[in-house]
């Protein structure tokens, strides 16, 4: 019996080192995968976005001080974007031009310029051909007499 006993017992630490490599392995698998997808950085040159930080809060603060307001709407039924830009008043924005860019979050890929058209005073209108649905960053961009105003939207877009 202790013959037999001692037979099976020497297979124990090499279980303990088959669990091991196994967690190793699957690690190693969730790693590669994590570092072959998204890189997780937003901007092209995030090193020289940080070395001008103050020029950045700068242009925000700017951005702020106009007041703008901005209204973004999703038409499915008609794969159209809506944007709506208003001044500090609550007034629809005169003489202005808008740029948009469509920002998938999730995937390394060229943004989808959408051109905008003004459909009426402060508003305007851009046909999407949207290449999957999901979660969407919207680059807005409204330039007027020399302001520029820029904000990011998210959008779940379908």
């Amino acid at each position: 019996m202790s013959n037999a006993l001692a037979s099976r017992s020497r297979y124990i630490p090499w279980l303990f080192v088959a669990g091991f490599a196994l967690v190793i392995a699957v690690n190693a698998t969730m790693i590669w995968f994590a570092v072959g997808s998204f890189s997780g950085l937003y901007t092209p040159k995030p090193r020289d976005r940080g070395l001008h930080y103050n020029e950045v809060v700068a242009e925000q603060k700017a951005r702020d001080a106009l007041g703008w307001r901005m209204d973004a709407q999703w038409r499915a039924e008609e794969d159209r974007l809506d944007i709506a830009v208003f001044d500090a008043a609550g007034q629809p924005l005169a003489g202005a031009r808008v740029f948009v860019e469509l920002v998938r979050p999730v995937e390394k890929r060229a943004p989808l310029a959408v051109a905008m058209e003004a459909a009426d005073m402060g508003r305007f209108a851009g046909h999407v051909d949207l290449p999957e649905r999901g979660n969407w960053d919207l680059d807005i961009l409204v330039e007027r007499g020399g302001e520029r105003y820029a904000v990011t939207r998210r959008m779940f877009l379908k």
